[in-house]
């Protein structure tokens, strides 16, 4: 039962679940937090900032961690660093230290790190029982969100005051989720990959590997895809009090952006399937064109709700494209330094994206910083073109990488 495949994938589900529990209620509060302790609103973005950061700083460490030591290890080291900068994030608010506060979340940037592999751990089982499956898990796992997408921001909203220092108890309610998942983890069994023909052959330099047109496509997808919906996310609640919505309109908006991102996880594998995961990807880069024209059109409740629905919607057949269309570029015993450096790059692109998201907004406003995204996603656009016309759109479909 618990070694079965439709126990591993449900279990995953349910980390991602308490993932983006602690993902979407840091993403609700760490702007605001932040600008509760200073005076220049350009930096209130840095614990943000920091999160991302520690994700990025993490991620090959936390690769090659689950290599040496498996990803219930490697998942485990992640929940109890977000235990820790938690606890740490709830003193910052109680003595208001921006320092510490910035500290904490590159901490619990430890957490994220570890825990966006979730998705290729469901690609390993899939693997493992009926490689067929593999883009169905794939984004059934990050369907997972949905739930702790949900939840994040409402426990945002009635711990934001629990305590007399606004934000601090909602840093401790925190450490509930990172201990059940620490609980859950421990059920998590990750078979060793079937031996195939591509074993026997040489581990090929990571240089040699990225330099694949899939790859590249891959990689660019869920960076740009991740760094775009990242820039106007973190944005969002501090562009909406700008303009004066409540934050009850704010953890409305980020629940329909949530909805967008995992939703269409229920039926994204099978859309892959179907069409191929450069169509997909092409796809989600037109959904977040739709975003910025949208977000161009107005700044009232309604604006902000269909252009942050949109983004999450274009953001998932990025990601969930383009990780599946990574897993045809390396052959199993190359997948630890191939998905650490996607998501290292990912995180990069977060960092960009998070640090100059608040003084963007607030220096050029938020017409502007929709306006900034529009390049890059085009760019993302031209390279599944690009890559099509090398290999042929049937690449998308999912199939093992040639030896």
């Amino acid at each position: 039962m618990i070694s079965s495949l439709r126990f591993q994938v449900s279990l995953l589900a349910g980390l991602q679940a308490l993932l983006l529990t602690n993902n979407a209620t840091l993403i609700a509060v760490n702007a605001l937090a932040g600008l509760q302790l200073t005076d220049n609103m350009l930096l209130a973005t840095l614990p943000v900032t920091g999160y991302v950061l520690g994700g990025a700083v993490w991620a090959m460490p936390a690769a090659y961690l689950m290599k040496r030591f498996g990803r219930r290890a490697g998942y485990s080291a992640g929940s109890i660093s977000a235990i820790l900068g938690s606890l740490l994030a709830a003193y910052a608010m109680m003595v208001g230290s921006m320092f510490l506060l910035c500290l904490a979340t590159f901490i619990c940037g430890l957490y994220n790190a570890t825990g966006v592999s979730l998705r290729f751990a469901a690609a390993d089982v899939a693997e493992a029982y009926r490689p067929s499956f593999k883009a169905k898990a794939i984004s059934l796992v990050l369907t997972g969100g949905i739930a702790g997408g949900l939840f994040g921001p409402e426990v945002s909203r009635w711990s934001r005051t629990a305590l007399p220092q606004e934000f601090a108890g909602t840093y401790l309610m925190l450490i509930v989720f990172a201990f059940a998942s620490l609980l859950l983890v421990q059920w998590l069994r990750v078979p060793p990959a079937p031996n195939k023909a591509g074993a026997a052959l040489p581990v090929r330099p990571l240089a040699e590997i990225i330099r694949q047109p899939a790859a590249v496509v891959a990689i660019a997808a869920a960076a740009i895809g991740y760094g775009v919906m990242n820039l106007l996310m973190v944005a969002t609640p501090l562009a909406m009090e700008v303009c004066s919505l409540p934050f009850d309109s704010a953890v409305f908006v980020l629940q329909w952006h949530i909805i967008g991102m995992f939703g269409p996880g229920l039926i994204t594998g099978s859309l892959i399937a179907r069409f191929g995961t450069f169509q997909v990807i092409a796809a989600g880069g037109v959904l977040l064109l739709a975003c910025v024209f949208i977000a161009l059109s107005g700044v009232e409740l309604m604006h902000f709700t269909a252009a942050l629905f949109l983004l999450g919607v274009g953001w998932n057949f990025m990601y969930t494209g383009g990780t599946t269309l990574l897993t045809t570029a390396y052959r199993p015993h190359e997948k630890n330094k191939v998905q650490g450096f996607m998501d290292m790059c990912v995180f990069g692109v977060m960092l960009t994206s998070s640090a100059s998201s608040g003084a963007l907004l607030f220096v050029n406003g938020w017409s502007v910083l929709n306006l900034i995204s529009l390049p890059f996603v085009v760019l993302v656009l031209l390279g599944v073109f690009w890559a099509a016309a090398r290999l042929g759109w049937h690449t998308g479909q999912v199939r093992p990488a040639a030896g």
